[in-house]
């Protein structure tokens, strides 16, 4: 985005969240430059990017992880701004004070408001949430959210009809310094358990339903205020639903992608009143490396109710059976279903 001085955006993540911010900064006219592990040094999001920087050996705390490395990372390439993107990243107050040192801009908090907020980084994966961007004068775009979990990820989120009352924890983010993009989680007894920065897997859901685009939420956020511009307005906020796709292979074990993914090769169709974007990080030939997390795609999808939407991202996974590894499609659309049933998934 050159009217908020941003040309270069070093994207520090991999995998289809990747793939998104990589394919988000063309939309922007910003420059991406991909980082990659010696492991992945032909990975869907190094070939989408303008340009792509090593990083280190296979393992993610020598690479993808590796707060040093991805600095000098940013500094060799030449970008000015630095968009971590999983939570692990975005979270890291050590990383997001290196990157300021070094000169460059950082997309997210201030690194002591990390250290005072930003737990450790984890992926929020409380039953109830809430999405938000957060800006000097509150909270915009705030979306409620419902996930169903398998193993403690969040495999499907959802806005859910019963919203809860915002924590006041959550209302005092502004105050507090917090700045940019915003997952958190509201424990049972309804008060703030997680929070965390970056690009949460449901936050998918905050953009299909406000129609807004977190990369440039996230960029704005960090650029000076006095050339941030006119901030999104966004559309009336719609029912939304948020999938993962994940193969089941046992931890540690490789594979290769064969067929095609959601979110490779043609868009999927849905219906005219339906928003339905899907995101992979695969295309057929690629090697899924057991080093890292075995995401394979998202789906999401708005539309005038929760179980329409489901039943569009249920339609946009049921052509994906043989894909060369594994999966949790099924597990996923029978969650889907249930939502479709207009039935509150367990």
């Amino acid at each position: 985005m050159p009217q908020l001085g941003i040309e270069t955006v070093l994207v520090a993540g991999r995998g289809p969240a990747g793939c998104a911010v990589v394919a988000a900064c063309e939309r922007l006219g910003v420059k991406a430059v991909a980082v990659h592990s010696e492991a992945e040094r032909s990975a869907r999001h190094v070939r989408l990017a303008d340009d792509a920087v090593l990083l280190g050996p296979a393992p993610a705390a020598e690479s993808y992880l590796a707060v040093d490395r991805i600095v000098e990372a940013a500094r060799r390439s030449g970008a000015d701004t630095v968009l971590p993107v999983p939570p692990a990243l975005a979270g890291n107050a050590r990383l997001a004070a290196a990157v300021i040192a070094a000169g460059l801009r950082w997309v997210g908090p201030d690194p002591e408001v990390l250290e005072r907020l930003g737990g450790d980084g984890v992926e929020p994966a409380s039953e109830r949430g809430l999405l938000a961007w957060v800006t000097a004068e509150g909270l915009r775009f705030t979306t409620p959210v419902a996930r169903d979990r398998a193993a403690g990820i969040a495999r499907v989120s959802w806005t859910p009809e019963d919203v809860e009352r915002l924590p006041a924890a959550a209302r005092r983010l502004p105050e507090l310094g917090w700045r940019g993009l915003v997952t958190v989680g509201i424990s049972p007894d309804g008060e703030l358990a997680e929070v965390a920065a970056g690009f949460s897997l449901d936050m998918a859901v905050l953009e299909r339903s406000h129609g807004v685009d977190a990369v440039e939420l996230a960029l704005r956020s960090a650029a000076d205020p006095r050339e941030a511009g006119e901030a999104p307005t966004g559309v009336p906020p719609r029912p939304a639903v948020a999938v993962q796709l994940r193969s089941t292979l046992a931890p540690g074990t490789a594979g290769r992608i064969t067929g095609r993914l959601p979110g490779s090769g043609r868009p999927p169709a849905a219906a005219a009143a339906v928003d339905l974007v899907a995101v992979t990080g695969y295309d057929p030939g690629d090697r899924l490396d057991g080093w890292y997390d075995a995401l394979l795609a998202t789906v999401s999808a708005a539309a005038p109710d929760v179980p329409t939407a489901a039943r569009a991202a249920s339609d946009a996974l049921s052509g994906y059976t043989d894909v060369g590894v594994p999966h949790d499609g099924a597990e996923v659309c029978a969650v889907l279903g249930r939502l479709a049933a207009d039935r509150v998934a367990p």
